[in-house]
């Protein structure tokens, strides 16, 4: 494998800038820093054709989430993603993933609802994974009114989003509902504290590093027997069969890559429909990096065509 040269000139950037990491930051320090970091790779002038703020009622509250509706809808009811972000359960918001589900929405034809859950430490684990499951409930009771058709709904997000949207699957599966058309996890968390071989070889150099993951998770459970759970690490689950079908994304110098594969390979071998993507020259958060980063682009585009064919 060989690092993308566009990839590689950020991290170089980044190892020069020098500065904490995020594990040795408090976590309202480590959101600071992340929304700077955010802005600095902002693409949010994709176009659509419509974004609209709302809050909606959760377990622990309201939860506030946007919805984008692409250019040139239409008159009937759309196909829906479900989005949760990335960030470890501790960082990120509506914010900084507003580029990401903009060009989600437009390369889909999607509307795309995107869950501004409870983050940790302040809420451990099962609140993101509890408020997650009430946005797609929400989603499933108020679909005419936002626009959406109820039998075409998908789930999706990127790193902890990512886990967040396997875990809706296996509790949608687990509560008979509501019916999930589709899943797109990109680059998820699919096993709290697992010693892989990718986060050994790639702990260090590579944007996520195995230290920092090891502080999100750390955050983010209530104890360490959470890790079992599989609404915290979906690999962890007995059945997979039955789960809509996924379309999963890797990154070649990801330390979480080889856990998706092996979500990818256990889905498919319970007899659900894969497609897994492993983009070589990629780092963890490269979906973010659409606006300096060429192949970034071209892998987000085809995510979300994926998308649209899967929901037609």
């Amino acid at each position: 494998m060989t690092l993308d040269p566009q990839v590689k000139v950020i991290l170089d950037q980044m190892a020069e800038a020098g500065g904490p990491k995020i594990s040795e930051l408090s976590p309202p320090e480590a959101r600071a820093v992340f929304q700077e970091m955010s802005t600095a790779f902002d693409n949010s002038d994709v176009p659509v054709g419509g974004v609209e703020n709302r809050t909606i009622p959760g377990p622990g509250g309201e939860i506030p989430i946007r919805l984008y509706t692409p250019v040139a809808a239409g008159g009937g009811p759309l196909a829906a993603l479900v989005f949760y972000h990335g960030g470890g359960w501790v960082i990120g918001d509506l914010e900084s993933h507003d580029a990401t589900c903009r060009t989600l929405s437009q390369a889909s034809g999607c509307k795309v609802i995107a869950v501004d859950y409870r983050l940790a430490p302040e809420h451990k684990f099962p609140a993101a994974a509890e408020d997650a499951y009430a946005a797609l409930e929400w989603v499933e009771k108020n679909a005419m009114e936002i626009g959406v058709d109820p039998n075409r709904i998908a789930v999706g997000g990127d790193s902890a989003g990512g886990n967040l949207a396997a875990a809706v699957c296996l509790m949608a599966k687990d509560k008979t509902g509501p019916e999930i058309a589709f899943q797109l996890l990109i680059y998820p968390v699919a096993q709290i504290g697992i010693d892989s071989k990718s986060r050994k070889e790639l702990a260090t150099g590579y944007f996520l590093e195995t230290e920092t993951m090891n502080w999100f998770e750390e955050q983010y459970l209530a104890n360490a027997a959470d890790a079992n759970n599989p609404y915290a690490s979906p690999l962890k689950a007995d059945d997979l069969s039955g789960l809509p079908p996924a379309y999963v994304i890797t990154a070649g110098f990801d330390p979480l890559k080889d856990e998706g594969k092996a979500y990818a390979d256990n889905l498919r071998a319970a007899g659900v429909d894969v497609q897994y993507v492993n983009y070589d020259g990629m780092i963890h958060g490269f979906v973010a990096l659409t606006a300096v980063v060429e192949n970034a682009a071209a892998a987000v585009a085809e995510a979300g065509n994926a998308l649209k064919k899967a929901m037609k």
